[in-house]
């Protein structure tokens, strides 16, 4: 069942992005709009629109939810095989996406000391020269 969603997810998520797929909702707008005076812009002729728009958008809320979930964790991979691959790296840092906040919010404490001192051994290294 996974493998199978896992493949229409992709399937749908390639085509919902294409500039076909944008065409393709454009014109349908466009012929919902030209139609309204021929249906006197009636109530169900509005209620067609949103409706439609409504389930499409339900639908492709778990579709966009699905690529991210599988996008993220590919990249939260390909860095913890860089991570891991650098001897000088800490390797506690693999699973940083399990961390606390406050455990993040440590680190990015000692990521941005790291930024400053480098930034001041740099202007120090222009001045001399």
């Amino acid at each position: 069942m996974n493998n199978f969603f896992r493949r229409i997810a992709h399937k749908a998520t390639e085509y919902c992005g294409s500039p076909l797929a944008f065409v393709i909702a454009l014109s349908v707008i466009i012929i919902w709009l030209v139609t309204g005076p021929l249906f006197h812009f009636s109530d169900t002729w509005q209620l067609v629109i949103n409706t439609g728009t409504t389930i499409i958008t339900f639908l492709m809320v778990f579709l966009i939810q699905n690529a991210q979930n599988r996008d993220g964790k590919s990249i939260q991979l390909k860095l913890n095989e860089v991570i891991r691959s650098i001897k000088t790296a800490r390797n506690e840092i693999i699973d940083l996406e399990e961390a606390t906040d406050e455990e993040l919010y440590q680190l990015e404490q000692e990521f941005r000391e790291i930024h400053q001192k480098t930034q001041k051994e740099l202007e120090e290294r222009k001045r001399k020269g």
